[in-house]
């Protein structure tokens, strides 16, 4: 590791290399003039373990030297040892405040000179091991999130895959709900970490329907009053599915299952709630899921069009749908079209 010295007197730097020139780990590097030594720091200030700097010095000051260098990143801890014959409480400060570390008085002594070289380069080290056990863990933690998450999404394709079983549509459905959920959220401005996680969650908005009987499940026709109040039960049957989890993903999911058929004005199911009494996860999904609905042929109905499906949104802003979220969506589809 280099120890940088900086004195304009070439006896003050040969008395200073030779002091430490024999420590363990230690490269002796002196400079003459404070711009050579500011272009070494520059060059490479994570190889330097000590710098060692003149007060008194032509054109910079120690001080001036010091603070110079503190604002070039990689040099902001390096411990730095003013030189100085001056033992004025006030220039202490100064230099304290510019970031000197240590001082040694003029004339110096050689032993001194090792043994706080010496103690810096150890405490420097030190640093640099705290500093590379702190991005260790910073690893460890990144890959064991990695793991988790990698484990949610195959715990989704899984319910996935389970619900595909009972309705060869919903693979289709959750994947084109998913983006329309991407593009309202990324047009509320959420932290993009927030967009992902609700597209993700919003794939399993109808993982209820595994409880719901084939027969009412594909039924070409429309259903009965009795048929229609028991798909509705695949809401509370969804959350049920997923409550309890210990993972935020699937909270999130088993929240956008249970209300994202709640309507603005309180008129949806299962809970009757109203407004932002809805939450916003369920409140998005709605208006993705319902465009997705009215866009795709069912076994009781043949697909509307892109306009009809529009005008029917617009329509149903402030009673149906959050407005916000209606309007959201229209300018995610205008921008992408």
């Amino acid at each position: 590791m280099f120890v940088l010295i900086l004195d304009d007197a070439p006896l003050n730097n040969l008395l200073m290399v030779e002091a430490i020139r024999d420590l363990p780990g230690c490269i002796p590097r002196d400079f003459l003039d404070p711009a050579d030594a500011l272009a070494f720091v520059r060059e490479d200030p994570e190889e330097i373990g000590v710098a060692i700097c003149d007060f008194e010095m032509p054109g910079m000051s120690g001080i001036d030297f010091i603070r110079t260098a503190r604002m070039v990143a990689g040099f902001e801890h390096v411990p730095v040892i003013m030189v100085t014959s001056l033992d004025q409480r006030s220039l202490r400060r100064e230099a304290l405040a510019a970031g000197a570390t240590d001082f040694l008085n003029k004339p110096f002594d050689p032993i001194e000179v090792r043994s706080r070289v010496t103690n810096l380069l150890a405490l420097n080290q030190a640093r640099r091991v705290q500093i590379d056990r702190v991005a260790w863990l910073d690893r460890e933690v990144k890959a064991a999130t990695a793991l988790i998450a990698a484990r949610e999404r195959e715990i989704i394709n899984l319910l996935m895959k389970a619900a595909e079983h009972r309705d060869t549509e919903t693979g289709n459905h959750v994947a084109r709900v998913a983006e329309s959920v991407t593009l309202i959220a990324e047009e509320l401005e959420l932290a993009p970490e927030r967009v992902e996680q609700l597209s993700l969650a919003s794939t399993m908005h109808d993982v209820g329907k595994i409880s719901v009987p084939d027969a009412i499940l594909r039924k070409p026709g429309r259903l009965s009053e009795e048929e229609r109040r028991e798909m509705e039960t695949h809401a509370e049957r969804g959350r049920r599915i997923l409550e309890g989890s210990a993972s935020h993903l699937v909270q999130l999911a088993a929240e956008i299952a249970a209300t994202h058929h709640e309507r603005w004005d309180g008129g949806g199911y299962p809970a009757g709630l109203s407004g932002e009494d809805i939450p916003l996860s369920g409140r998005i999904v709605a208006v993705a899921d319902v465009y997705d609905a009215l866009t795709s042929d069912r076994p009781y109905k043949k697909a509307w069009s892109h306009t009809d499906a529009v005008l029917h949104l617009q329509a149903e802003s402030g009673r149906h749908f959050d407005p916000a979220c209606v309007d959201a969506f229209l300018k995610g589809l205008g921008r992408r079209a």
